[in-house]
């Protein structure tokens, strides 16, 4: 659940990729479009699945394809915009059971560094917060494409991925079984190029 914080910080990431048409910028990730996603699946007991994203979050981020090093991201997501499709799970992912969103409604991501792995793959780091607590992590991040809309705007898209262990964000798994302490984060989103 909270996941799919990391997950907005993992797509945000991902602009930082090498791109051969790109020029240095700042770009907004388009949530009014609805071409931007933050979410998460965690085991359910060992028997399927729990699927779910967070549906408030805004980021924007920089890219310089001649200065890698210069590029840089920012993503908010609001907690409480969880969704698993499910009322009465939500509260509970949301109680101090586990994300405390009371105390700690927002999570933010802040880039730390990016490593190119060619023309359109890297592995994005940062710094994830989430329930009052800060953890280096690092996503795997891969640009989808780029160039300019319909509508006379640049665009350039990405998808990440990567694993949380919950229990580094101070949510106590201790009762379930090991195969749910850990989230996987998926983000993927469009930035639009200002």
């Amino acid at each position: 659940m909270l996941k799919k914080t990391t997950l907005v910080t993992a797509l945000t990431a991902a602009a930082l990729i090498p791109l051969s048409q790109a020029q240095a910028a700042d770009y907004v990730v388009d949530t009014d479009g609805q071409h931007a996603f933050i979410q998460f699946k965690i085991n359910h007991l060992g028997y399927s699945y729990i699927l779910g994203n967070f549906e408030s979050f805004e980021g924007r981020f920089h890219y310089d394809a001649d200065n890698l090093e210069a590029s840089s991201v920012e993503m908010e997501v609001d907690v409480t915009s969880l969704n698993s499709n499910h009322a009465e799970r939500d509260r509970h992912f949301l109680s101090d059971d586990f994300l405390s969103a009371g105390d700690y409604p927002t999570a933010t991501f802040v880039t730390t560094g990016f490593t190119p792995n060619g023309d359109s793959e890297g592995v994005l780091s940062g710094e994830l917060t989430l329930k009052g607590e800060t953890r280096e992590v690092e996503m795997p991040v891969t640009l989808m494409g780029e160039g300019e809309d319909p509508w006379g705007n640049y665009r350039a898209g990405f998808e990440g991925s990567t694993m949380l262990t919950l229990e580094d964000y101070g949510i106590d798994m201790s009762d379930f079984p090991e195969v749910m302490h850990e989230l996987e984060l998926y983000v993927t989103f469009e930035g639009v190029r200002q």
